[in-house]
């Protein structure tokens, strides 16, 4: 495989709407603006639709450009769903990034959105998709324990129009545990959360989903 061209980073965006845990993941090991070392990447900008968003704090107080883009327009009735993706791309552009991740966005991205990040827009899902699409956060926890399944996990996929439906690119899982809990196996889930990410990460980066990293 090609390696990315040394004349400059991944430039990577994070949309997100919660405390951004795999954002943090990402930042220990291996955001590092201006680094010579070809597998660390700028995490150029993240934005989120909540303006209270702890994933905004964590991005300010790593010097990372942070917007929040409110779903309501200068009239203050809720835009439609392709406006408010226009909006969130104009806080992007100045930025020009060249992957865009959804950590824990309480948004669905609008089909025309989809197509123009076309293999550049990924997703993590807390669980082993296809099992448990469509679920959010801990009620797919809730749902993992009462079914009583042995192992769980998460997945990082392209994002397409039809929710958690996206081609996979990484799964990583682990164990359920006869005493877990919902906030034991969230915990469990996040650590490979933030795994799962890095890797899709560098498999972008090294030419490996079918697309040339670097846009420019």
């Amino acid at each position: 495989h090609r390696a990315l061209k040394r004349q400059r980073q991944l430039r990577v965006a994070v949309l997100g709407s919660t405390r951004g845990t795999d954002l943090q993941a990402i930042i220990d090991n291996i955001h590092e603006p201006g680094s010579e070392d070809p597998s660390k990447i700028n995490v150029c900008a993240v934005v989120s639709n909540r303006k209270k968003a702890y994933i905004l704090q964590r991005a300010t107080d790593h010097k990372i450009p942070s917007y929040f883009v409110s779903c309501k327009g200068p009239d203050g009735k809720v835009v439609s769903r392709e406006d408010y993706d226009k909006k969130v791309e104009k806080a992007l552009e100045p930025h020009a990034p060249d992957l865009i991740l959804l950590i824990g966005y309480m948004r669905i991205v609008s089909g025309s959105f989809c197509q123009r990040w076309e293999r550049r827009l990924l997703n993590v899902h807390p669980s082993l998709l296809p099992k448990y699409a469509g679920g959010m956060d801990t009620n797919v926890h809730e749902e993992v324990i009462k079914a009583g399944e042995k192992e769980t996990g998460c997945t990082v996929h392209f994002v397409e129009e039809k929710v958690d439906a996206g081609e996979i690119v990484v799964q990583k899982a682990c164990a359920v545990d006869e005493k877990e809990t919902v906030s034991t196996l969230k915990a469990k889930v996040q650590k490979l959360e933030g795994e799962a990410l890095i890797k899709a990460i560098e498999d972008f980066r090294l030419w490996k989903l079918g697309v040339n990293p670097l846009k420019a």
